[in-house]
């Protein structure tokens, strides 16, 4: 059964317990391998559960790992704002060195990314923007130009990729069913992982989630002013991906929508 709309990969259930994926790409399975060298070895750091693939195929590439139980969260909790700020704290204390032995992106291709998407967000978003508010877009990228590289993130936290369990759950991240639980069980998808700004992990939580939680996981990781200005940048920076994503596959509706995210966020302040 596929259960996976991700934009780079197709994941399917396997007898109930296992998640098989495969590349929707071809540049994709150089990522799904090194999810399969770093995971193994960076699970065992993380107070949550994450997903733990291997190699089950070569041609076409397969790669497999037990299905992390839970739903994706709903509505976010305190309690579930301190049990993300402390697995952010682990991620993000984990060793660089030792990660990208172990197939982590250096920060060199993390920049050299940043840079390739800064220029195409330049050419082909800044002229969507209206005219009077283009100053503003061109400050973000600038300041997105210059943020660090220097920590192992998940790239792409949010809450479709954190599961919670408990009480009133009602469904499961296999069917796409979005629940309340009582515990965060897990955190899945780690396509995007590399050596990058520790303030990206924090954009949603901060900016994107209730108070509450918000507030939760400021406490239990520990945010400084300096991180909660940079999380801004990359709540900002968001939609910006969804206005290219659908120029990639021609949806003129995902780039509207895409727009739309990147004018609503531009005037936004740090707390």
């Amino acid at each position: 059964m596929e259960f996976s709309q991700g934009w780079d990969s197709l994941a399917v259930l396997i007898d109930d317990r296992w998640v098989e994926r495969r590349p929707r790409r071809p540049d994709v399975a150089d990522q799904l391998r090194r999810e399969t060298r770093l995971l193994p070895w960076l699970a065992p750091r993380l107070p949550l559960a994450v997903p733990v693939p291997a190699v089950v195929g070569e041609s076409p590439l397969v790669v497999r790992h037990a299905l992390v139980p839970g739903a994706a969260i709903e509505s976010p909790t305190a309690e579930h704002g301190l049990a993300i700020g402390a697995f952010l704290r682990a991620l993000h204390g984990s060793p660089a060195d030792d990660a990208m032995r172990h197939g982590l992106p250096t920060a060199a291709e993390t920049r050299d990314d940043r840079a390739a998407t800064v220029r195409r967000f330049r050419a082909e978003v800044v002229p969507m923007v209206p005219a009077d508010r283009r100053a503003r877009a061109l400050a973000i990228l600038d300041a997105a130009q210059d943020l660090p590289a220097d920590t192992v993130v998940h790239g792409d936290l949010g809450p479709e990729h954190i599961l919670v369990t408990g009480d009133h759950v009602t469904g499961d991240h296999v069917t796409g069913d979005h629940v309340t639980g009582d515990h965060v069980t897990g955190v899945i998808d780690f396509g995007d992982t590399h050596l990058g700004d520790a303030a990206i992990d924090l954009a949603w939580p901060l900016y994107g989630a209730p108070a509450a939680f918000a507030t939760a996981v400021a406490t239990a990781y520990g945010v400084t002013d300096a991180l909660r200005r940079r999380a801004l940048i990359w709540h900002q920076l968001g939609p910006w991906h969804e206005v290219t994503y659908g120029a990639d596959i021609d949806d003129p509706e995902t780039v509207r929508s895409g727009l739309a995210g990147v004018l609503d966020r531009l005037d936004l302040t740090a707390d």
